[in-house]
């Protein structure tokens, strides 16, 4: 009887989901033209896993969902000798299961690997969880270690964006109404470079970050010095944060303690963290140089690795 009731008030407060309609278009102009037309009152659906959640809850409440999955564009998924086109529909199932991007691009990997559980990765795309842009998002980091641009077409045509600029605040981006998210693109890795993501969780049940780490380095012909790197960080800032400073100090500095530790320093200087139910301020601006010096050991390692150092 306690359960039934219980039953009862939960279904009297859930919201009723809003009508809407669908749109399937199988072209990029066809679905700019949809874009357009409801000026800010559409939502892609590529994977759909945060989107049907958000409808059902009424936290979007869109006049129309528009499937992008068939778009040739938005499913591009190749290396060429300029890098990696990675279409925004792409799920993360096929980012993982390719050689080459294992090899070349593994702190991208290692958050496609960790998003959600199998079921999940086999829907959700990297494009969704950019243009979700909540701070703690498992693949910004990633991306933005591997120097990662968008691509954006909307009715004035097509604009570029480095990944750090993309996300504005919790939610928001600089998508306009009538555009959409085509793909990322990253750049070649140089020889003797590597890269990791690691985020910490309290536990294997509870999939959003407390903080996320994202790194990428070279390393020179000896592999005891770093040419250059990047680092990024999630979950302790309104968007993910581009570690400048951490990474400026990795030019041309040794491989040892020392180069992570005043790195791991920066990254924790730049980290505004909130008190949330998943950890305090000063918890998280420890974690961020724990972690950072964990993802820089572990993409050192990498590097020498392909270095067959």
């Amino acid at each position: 009887m306690r359960v039934a009731v219980q039953s009862s008030i939960q279904q009297r407060h859930r919201p009723k989901m809003r009508d809407f309609d669908y749109a399937a278009p199988a072209t990029l102009q066809e679905a700019v033209t949809l874009f357009s037309r409801h000026n800010g009152a559409a939502r892609a659906l590529a994977g759909g896993t945060d989107l049907i959640d958000h409808v059902r809850t009424g936290r979007v409440t869109p006049d129309v969902v528009i499937d992008v999955k068939r778009i040739p564009e938005l499913n591009r998924l190749e290396i060429t000798p300029d890098g990696l086109r990675l279409g925004a529909a792409v799920p993360c199932w096929r980012i993982y299961e390719s050689a080459e991007i294992r090899e070349s691009y593994p702190a991208l990997v290692d958050a496609c690997s960790i998003i959600g559980g199998i079921q999940i990765q086999s829907r959700a795309s990297v494009g969704g969880n950019l243009c979700n842009s909540g701070p703690a998002a498992d693949t910004i980091p990633a991306l933005i270690a591997h120097s990662a641009v968008c691509v954006i077409v909307g009715p004035e045509g097509e604009r570029e964006v480095p990944v750090e600029q993309f996300c504005t605040g919790p939610g928001r981006n600089v998508l306009q109404p009538g555009e959409i998210l085509v793909e990322m693109k990253l750049p070649a890795p140089p020889p003797r470079s590597g890269s990791h993501y690691r985020r910490f969780i309290p536990r294997n049940e509870m999939d959003i970050a407390v903080v996320g780490v994202g790194a990428a380095v070279t390393l020179d012909e000896s592999g005891t010095s770093l040419v250059c790197g990047r680092i990024a960080v999630g979950a302790v800032a309104p968007t993910p944060l581009d570690a400048v400073d951490a990474s400026n100090l990795l030019a041309g500095a040794p491989v040892d303690d020392e180069t992570f530790q005043k790195a791991a320093a920066a990254a924790r200087a730049i980290a505004v963290p909130i008190d949330d139910m998943r950890g305090t301020r000063d918890y998280r601006v420890h974690l961020t140089g724990v972690l950072t010096e964990r993802v820089l050991r572990e993409a050192v390692s990498r590097a020498q690795q392909a270095a067959g150092a």
